[in-house]
């Protein structure tokens, strides 16, 4: 049953492998990869670009130290993903975030909370039975603290708790085992770092902002205390272009990399490693979940059999443009490029926004570009309510 859970689960989630020949393929897997869908509509209508772009209140998951550069005293936000519609209609990532600014030099804290349901799945026991259905299903709670380090300079730190139950606890008591399903669960933390600089040009006044975060870094997860799966830990670096053509429009350019800390099971720290022989490069079972959460991290830089070449495949790319008018209307396009034999996770993204002082509206869609990609056709939704808008609504109402 463990097996049939766990190759459910691995369809249900990414379908790395969907797109290119078995043979050359050497992804990095890990638990919880639901931590790696963008869940706001306004960063995936960019290409998921998210850590430099201009702060919002989705800024938890890409970046938190672009909060201490809003504008307003706090805000909360809704996301609402339907995931992989092409292939099933009942997976779906829910997004809760909001923020508050304490002060100027005291900064401010964040928090989010990310659902991801996958669906109604059918258990079956060793003979193919049916048992029973369940719905597996995975969240993180987060809380952030960030402050300005100095003008143009903020820095922040995360604390997230991670739980992921693919059995649904169907059959957590069939026996005594200690090789029996159960949820797995841990901790991990983020740092983050942010840079935005004013400068003055002709049509006004352009920002350029740099973002660097390293994100779930933290324990590992097993599911039957014999195996244990590393967590998407992830490093972003990205930059951004903020050019006004007037006091109405103005145009962002922004470029992300991100890059998996995951070590590769097919690797150069194999024991028996061979590089002229591709059957010695598949990493057994028990070295890789004996591989602590550190060292998979500083390995996840040179493990891969096909040296550097093969090292910088593993970088995934994001570029988006967003055109603003008046700070109340957007448009938004961008394109995601992951490496054929690592997933093949290439499409482009459209999406729109109207955002008023009370409340915001963003929406994306997405345009696969591999053949038979899942991800086609999926859209994201984004409602954000300012904080400091309601207040003076509700103070406006009370003078009358």
């Amino acid at each position: 049953m463990k097996k049939i859970i766990l190759s459910i689960a691995s369809v249900l989630y990414f379908t790395a492998s969907a797109f290119a020949v078995e043979q050359e393929l050497n992804p990095l897997i890990t638990a919880m990869p639901s931590l790696s869908i963008a869940p706001d509509a306004r960063a995936a209508g960019m290409g998921d670009v998210g850590v430099a772009t201009t702060a919002d209140l989705n800024s938890l998951y890409w970046n938190a130290a672009k909060f201490a550069y809003m504008d307003s005293k706090g805000g909360i936000t809704a996301n609402y993903t339907p995931w992989l519609r092409k292939l099933v209609s009942d997976i779906d990532l829910a997004h809760l975030e909001g923020y508050y600014n304490i002060g100027d030099l005291a900064g401010g804290i964040a928090a989010s909370f990310t659902y991801f349901s996958m669906g109604d799945v059918q258990l079956t026991d060793a003979n193919g039975t049916a048992i029973q259905n369940c719905r597996p299903n995975e969240w993180a709670l987060d809380v952030s603290y960030y402050r300005k380090l100095h003008e143009y300079v903020s820095m922040a730190v995360a604390l997230r708790f991670m739980y992921s139950d693919l059995n649904n606890g169907v059959n957590s008591s069939i026996s005594g085992s200690s090789q029996e399903m159960h949820a797995a669960w841990t901790m991990a933390a983020d740092v983050d770092l942010y840079y935005r600089q004013p400068i003055d040009i002709k049509m006004g006044t352009s920002y350029f902002a740099l973002g660097f975060t390293l994100t779930n870094l933290g324990g590992k997860m097993t599911y039957d205390d014999v195996s244990r799966n590393f967590i998407p830990a992830t490093m972003r670096i990205g930059a951004s272009y903020e050019l006004p053509f007037d006091n109405y429009n103005k145009l962002t350019f922004n470029l992300q990399a991100d890059k998996l800390l995951v070590p590769s099971r097919k690797s150069r720290f194999t024991e028996g490693f061979n590089k002229e022989d591709p059957t010695t490069w598949q990493m057994s079972q028990d070295q890789y979940s004996q591989m602590t959460s550190v060292s998979g991290i500083f390995k996840s830089f040179a493990d891969a059999p096909g040296g550097a070449a093969e090292e910088f495949k593993e970088v995934r790319w994001g570029a988006g443009l967003e055109y603003t008018y008046n700070r109340q209307f957007f448009a938004r396009v961008g394109y995601s490029y992951e490496n054929f034999y690592k997933g093949n996770r290439n499409y482009i993204t459209v999406g729109a926004g109207f955002h008023l002082s009370i409340f915001s509206l963003d929406v994306a869609y997405c345009i696969g570009l591999a053949s038979s990609n899942p991800l086609d056709q999926t859209m994201r939704f984004t409602l954000g309510f300012d904080l400091a808008g309601i207040k003076d609504l509700v103070n406006n109402r009370k003078e009358k």
